[in-house]
C-alpha cells in the first residue's frame, strides 16, 4: 500500500482526537474503519505509531516522527486545495468564512454581518471543535472562528493567530428536567446533584476534563453519560442526566436552567484569525466580525432573564456597554 494524503490526514487526526472514536467523528467514518487503516498504514510503514490504551491513543517516539513530518504536509495541501477553489470561485465582491461553535448569539452576529456588509459573500462552517476551527483558520479555509476555552483546558492556537477576547469568564450553569428537586432553587450547589448522572459530550474540546476536574474538586464522583449535547436535551427532559448548558440557552416549559454556585464551570469566549497588515482588505472584515460579535452576544445574554440577574450579580462590563 502506498502512502496517501489521506492517511496523512487520518494520522494527525488520531494524534489531535487522542483517541480513535474521536477522530473517526471528526473524519466522519467509523471507528473499526478508522482501525483498519491505521492497521494499514503501520503494516505499511512497518512499525507501531501509536499505543492503544484505556485512556486513548498516544504516538510512539516513531510515531512523533512521522507526524512532525506529515503536518507540514497536510497543511499546505489543504492550503493549496482552499486557496485553488477560492480563486476560481472569486468574484469582484468580497467574502468572509466564518467558523463557530455552538452558540446561542450566531444567529443574531450572521444578522448582522450581513447588513453591516452589504455584497459581502458570509459563509458559515461549525464544528464542535474548537482546535478544528482554529486550525482551519490558521490553514486558511477560514476567515474568523468563534470558540469557547474551557478554563483549565487551553486551546491549541496555532501559532500566529490573532485572539480578541469576547467574554473573558462566561459561567456555564446547568440544566436539569422542570420536576427536579434543585429546580426550586434560584441558585444550585453541585452537592444538589451529587446523586445524578451528568452528560458530557467528550468531542467538544476540553469540556469532559473540564467537568471532571470541577466534579472532583467537588468530591463527586458521579455516573456520566457520554453523547451530544442534540441529545442530551432529551435526556434531562426526562429525568435521565443533568448537563452543563450555555448561561444564554432560553426558558424551556419541560427544563429547568438554573446557575450553580460560585460558578465552578466557566469558558473563555475567543475570535480568532490570521493577521491582517493596516490598510489591507481583511482587517475592517475582522473589525466588523469583532464588532458584530459582541454586539449580538450581548443583545442575547440581556435578553435571557437567569443570565441577566447573574450579569447584574456580578456587575458585568457587558451591562455598562449597552
Amino acid at each position: 500500500m502506498e502512502l496517501e494524503v489521506r492517511h496523512l490526514r487520518a494520522l494527525c487526526a488520531i494524534a489531535d482526537a487522542g483517541s480513535l472514536h474521536k477522530a473517526a467523528r471528526v473524519l466522519g467514518t467509523s471507528q473499526p474503519s478508522l482501525t483498519t487503516q491505521l492497521r494499514r498504514i503501520e503494516t505499511a510503514l512497518g512499525a507501531e505509531l501509536f499505543t492503544r490504551g484505556r485512556t486513548g491513543c498516544r504516538p510512539t517516539p516513531l510515531g512523533r516522527d512521522v507526524l512532525s513530518r506529515a503536518r507540514p504536509l497536510v497543511a499546505q495541501l489543504t492550503l493549496l486545495v482552499s486557496e485553488t477553489r477560492a480563486a476560481a470561485a472569486r468574484t469582484d465582491g468580497a467574502r468572509l468564512r466564518v467558523g463557530s461553535t455552538a452558540s446561542r448569539a450566531l444567529a443574531g452576529w450572521l444578522r448582522r454581518l450581513r447588513q453591516r456588509l452589504p455584497g459581502t459573500d458570509i459563509t458559515l462552517h461549525m464544528d464542535v471543535s474548537a482546535n478544528a476551527l482554529l486550525r482551519a483558520v490558521a490553514a486558511g479555509q477560514l476567515d474568523v472562528a468563534f470558540v469557547h476555552e474551557v478554563e483549565g483546558c487551553p486551546l491549541r492556537v496555532p501559532e500566529g493567530l490573532e485572539r480578541r477576547v469576547l467574554v473573558d469568564r462566561e459561567p456555564q450553569f446547568v440544566s436539569m428536567a422542570r420536576d427536579h428537586p434543585a429546580a426550586v432553587l434560584p441558585v444550585v450547589d453541585l452537592a444538589d446533584l451529587a446523586e445524578d448522572r451528568w452528560m458530557v459530550d467528550p468531542t467538544v474540546d476540553g469540556e469532559w476534563d473540564g467537568l471532571r476536574r470541577v466534579l472532583g474538586a467537588a468530591g463527586i464522583d458521579p455516573p456520566v453519560l457520554h453523547a451530544d449535547y442534540h441529545t442530551a436535551a432529551s435526556l434531562v427532559v426526562a429525568g435521565e442526566a443533568v448537563a452543563p448548558c450555555q448561561p444564554t440557552s432560553g426558558p424551556r416549559d419541560d427544563m429547568a436552567i438554573r446557575p450553580l454556585r460560585d460558578d465552578p464551570l466557566a469558558v473563555r469566549l475567543l475570535l480568532c484569525h490570521r493577521p491582517a497588515e493596516a490598510g489591507a482588505p481583511a482587517a475592517p472584515l475582522y473589525e466588523a466580525a469583532h464588532t458584530e460579535l459582541a454586539a449580538a452576544y450581548r443583545e442575547v445574554a440581556l435578553r435571557t432573564s437567569a443570565y441577566r440577574q447573574w450579569l447584574l450579580r456580578h456587575g458585568s462590563p457587558l451591562l455598562r456597554a449597552v
